[in-house]
């Protein structure tokens, strides 16, 4: 450059000015890369150390200077979504999806519940569409498939609550709360005014302290002011809760004991459980729970009604996703047992946290992996006697928004309770509203699946015929077989999900599988027909033999009918109805082991009783005769005093059931 303006210059004084410009702009350029390297790098730290108040405000510089990258878009992007503004959140993920074809499927995800605090729900389901693409395995993928629906199945659910401001909030985050006496406990970011006030990096407000607020008229709350003595430190604390009798209290704090705080090996401070006698609202005995780590976080526990179970939420080694909602048996003495994870039933890879369990044995908790409107949803699932849970369900509007809705918390006497959101109209980060419950939710809705399974052409009922139920992927459900008069029974299954029932006859490979869609408030009773295995029948022809038909039993010298020989006899019956001019000859054999007079009537007998069942069930005695063979006509060597083996005797042990007519 320097050698052009030599060559074309006829003014040195000119040249030389020329040539400093140049170079003090070259100059600003180098300084302007190196700024601007220095302010990402800046950033960048303060994203990595959960900085995300600094890390926003240095990204948002350099986009507007014009820089602009893949990863700071999305660094951008989760800083505001780990500091739950979704708004922003979209915006920025927009730019990233924008700027990007090849992004990393969490991000699809993470765009979709950011678009749904906007309610842009038709984009947020095309994306979820596309996040099912590129991670079908996961669990949140699989429950947005299954639930496509889910807004109407929400609308359905909304509705039962009446939400307000319940009258505590400040300009700073309040949230949680858990039953005390005739207050309400809670977690605050007030501010006291203090210049010296500590601010948290991840949200800019001030370290939370719990307070308390009596409850008055229709679950409104007054005279907020700090809880105790002895609980608040000058770390974290929230999400309380309290034995029945007041004695004892579990809460979250920040690692922090004896005036010392500790961290994982990333220097981050992280969250554990805590437990404390109280008397008088002065707690003392603070201990941490023996399953706390480290390396960890344990926060937000919640008691069961016998007090015998803690849930918590945790991101520890087994964690499906970003948390997790765990149990824990508390012991005779203090001492607790091994955590166990709640399982995919309930959680996701996404966020689980805040559990609430009621007097009647219902979760609710907080997700945003299970199909929402947006942000945190608070669900709910019925506890079954045997520890499983119910089908998890969206409590839906007004208390569920397109923001983040937790730590949900309700009297079931009076039906007043209440949950905390970052919902717009509030006057902090998060509020606490009082809501009352105005309809109980049925939790969920079930109807009876059963049906029979009929021959194709004769409509008669199958008996012996496998049918199994198959979720929407065609996993295995559950597996029946048809009982004597061709039914099966699947029991409760969940209204409005799709599923694929597979009838299989034992006896031939023929199988045949259908769509089936369980209908709400509707008869669930199917009539399955399905083409039967063919088969030629002659005259004389022993209808055991032919369809494979088990030997029927009876017990030692008796001749009633056994109701394992029942299953048997049903599929003789069935044949017969499908043929109603056949004829049968019923023929009894014994063994040698008594004397021959002794084993004819013995036969007799049985070749009778099996006669008159099948006239019991409708077939009529002209197309039946019966008769006892004892042991005149043995398959084998086996007379008497020849020494055989069960089995041999056995053998000649039978009945036939040969045609007479066709």
């Amino acid at each position: 450059m320097k050698v052009k303006i030599l060559k074309f210059s006829k003014n040195n004084k000119v040249l030389k000015n020329i040539n400093k410009i140049i170079l003090v702009l070259l100059c600003m350029v180098t300084y302007n890369i190196h700024s601007q390297k220095t302010k990402e790098v800046k950033a960048d730290k303060a994203y990595d150390n959960y900085n995300y108040v600094s890390a926003i405000k240095n990204y948002e510089k350099l986009i507007a200077s014009g820089t602009k990258s893949q990863d700071l878009l999305q660094n951008l992007g989760n800083a505001y979504y780990f500091k739950a503004d979704l708004v922003n959140a979209a915006k920025w993920y927009g730019e990233l999806f924008n700027y990007s074809q090849y992004i990393d499927p969490e991000y699809y995800y993470r765009y979709a519940q950011s678009l749904k605090s906007i309610k842009d729900y038709a984009k947020a389901d095309s994306i979820m569409a596309k996040f099912n693409e590129l991670k079908g395995t996961d669990i949140r993928a699989k429950l947005a498939k299954l639930q496509a629906n889910y807004l109407e199945q929400i609308k359905k659910n909304s509705g039962r609550y009446v939400v307000e401001n319940a009258g505590i909030n400040s300009k700073y985050s309040d949230f949680g709360s858990a039953f005390f006496n005739n207050k309400i406990v809670f977690a605050s970011a007030k501010d006291t005014g203090n210049f010296t006030n500590r601010r948290h990096s991840w949200t800019g407000e001030g370290f939370t302290n719990l307070y308390k607020a009596d409850i008055v008229a229709e679950g409104f709350l007054t005279k907020a002011e700090k809880f105790g003595s002895g609980i608040n430190s000058r770390v974290n604390e929230s999400t309380p809760v309290f034995t029945n009798d007041g004695k004892t209290v579990y809460f979250t704090r920040n690692n922090f004991i004896k005036g010392k705080l500790r961290a994982d090996a990333n220097k981050t401070t992280l969250l554990k459980l805590y437990r404390a006698s109280l008397e008088d609202e002065k707690l003392t005995n603070i201990q941490e729970l023996s399953f706390n780590s480290d390396n960890y976080n344990v926060a937000h526990p919640t008691l069961s009604a016998d007090e015998h179970t803690l849930y918590f939420a945790s991101d520890m080694p087994g964690t499906l996703g970003q948390s997790d909602i765990f149990k824990i048996e508390i012991k005779e003495d203090g001492t607790f047992g091994a955590p166990t994870n709640l399982g995919p039933k309930i959680n996701t890879e996404g966020r689980e946290s805040f559990p609430m369990i009621t007097t009647s044995g219902e979760l609710y908790f907080a997700s945003d992996g299970h199909p929402g409107l947006g942000g945190l949803d608070v669900f709910v699932s019925k506890i079954n006697k045997d520890g499983s849970f119910s089908e998890v369900t969206n409590v839906g509007e007004p208390l569920n928004s397109s923001f983040d809705d937790f730590g949900f918390l309700i009297n079931e006497v009076s039906r007043y309770g209440y949950v905390t959101s970052n919902r717009e109209g509030g006057l902090g980060g998060d509020d606490v509203y009082k809501f009352k419950e105005i309809k109980k939710l049925i939790i969920k809705c079930e109807q009876n699946l059963d049906g029979i399974i009929v021959d194709k052409d004769s409509g008669l009922p199958l008996f012996n015929v496998k049918v199994s139920l198959l979720d929407a992927d065609k996993k295995m459900l559950q597996e029946v077989v048809t009982n004597k008069d061709g039914k099966f029974d699947f029991g409760l299954q969940e209204c409005n999900s799709v599923c694929y029932i597979k009838s299989e006859l034992q006896e031939t490979s023929f199988s045949q599988t259908q769509q089936v869609t369980i209908k709400e408030g509707e008869d669930n009773y199917l009539e399955i027909p399905i083409a039967s295995s063919s088969k030629t029948i002659h005259k004389s022809d022993d209808l055991m033999k032919l369809y494979s038909i088990n030997p029927i039993h009876f017990d030692l010298g008796k001749y009633n009918i056994r109701p394992d020989a029942e299953i048997e006899l049903t599929k003789i019956l069935n044949v017969l109805q499908q043929y109603p001019q056949m004829e049968l000859d019923i023929r009894s054999h014994t063994d040698s082991r008594q004397s021959a007079e002794k084993n004819r009537i013995l036969s007799q007998n049985r070749a009778t009783s099996t006669m008159n069942w099948l006239i019991s069930k409708g077939i009529s005695k002209k197309r039946l005769t019966a008769k006892g063979y004892g042991e005149s006509q043995l398959l084998n060597k086996c007379t008497d005093g020849v020494i055989c083996t069960e089995a041999e005797h056995q053998a000649n042990r039978r009945s036939e059931f040969i045609v007479t007519k066709i």
